[in-house]
């Protein structure tokens, strides 16, 4: 690994923390997380996190764009990118240290939500196989999201722009995956239904942690991260 990558990772981490929307995503977050822990937690039910899990896949939709939106724009638009790809830096390096940045703010998203389990350990026993499945499923989910508005945000100068296209394309890819294969004749119900994120994300919030889950993520995830740098590689040469 290019020993730039890592300072370049740090450096976009804190950049998001020292902005107020940065405060804004993760307070958002906390929020509206913490209420689907509340209705979730009641007398007589499992002691479980699953209805959390579910809700932050909906919440991860808004929130992955809102991390990923200044990755490159933001650069783009300030022009700070032009000393940065002057450097002694692969473009790969460039694209790789953002994303590191954007999931080190992912797992800062996340740490806080550990209340809920101390919570749960509480007020009773709770199976902790699930719950480590699910964040595992969580983090892997936001990382996805990330790539893609990474390379959406690669494609453009305005934050607001790389904002609304990567919530559009998420939300295509939801309905496309989701309830497409319910209209279209087979094989193309199955390639749909194997693009479908929120079924592999049941299965980690089951448990159930699946090796061609993890690839999925872990590959679609490489997939964007490699559209992105080729996206940034063009401008070098306009």
């Amino acid at each position: 690994m290019s020993t730039s990558i890592v300072p370049i990772a740090i450096r976009e981490w804190a950049a998001m923390l020292r902005t107020p929307s940065g405060w804004i995503v993760i307070a958002l977050y906390l929020l509206l997380s913490g209420i689907a822990v509340a209705v979730s937690i009641q007398p007589g039910l499992p002691a479980s996190l699953r209805q959390f899990f579910g809700a932050s896949h909906l919440i991860l939709l808004v929130v992955a764009p809102a991390i990923a939106m200044r990755l490159m724009s933001e650069e783009f638009r300030a022009g700070t990118i032009e000393p940065l790809m002057a450097a002694p830096i692969s473009d790969w390096s460039i694209i790789l240290g953002k994303y590191l940045g954007g999931v080190l703010f992912l797992l800062t998203l996340l740490a806080p939500t550990l209340v809920y389990v101390a919570l749960l350990e509480w007020l009773s026993a709770p199976d902790y196989g699930p719950i480590l499945a699910g964040y595992l499923g969580l983090t892997l989910l936001g990382m996805l999201y990330i790539a893609v508005g990474l390379l959406i945000s690669s494609l453009t100068r305005s934050t607001v722009v790389a904002l609304l296209g990567t919530l559009f394309a998420l939300m295509l890819i939801e309905l496309a995956a989701g309830q497409g294969s319910a209209h279209v004749a087979d094989p193309y119900d199955r390639i749909l239904m194997a693009l479908s994120v929120r079924t592999r994300l049941a299965d980690f919030a089951k448990g159930v942690i699946d090796t061609a889950h993890i690839a999925f993520f872990l590959l679609t995830s490489a997939w964007f991260i490699c559209l992105a740098t080729v996206a940034t590689e063009t401008r070098r040469w306009r």
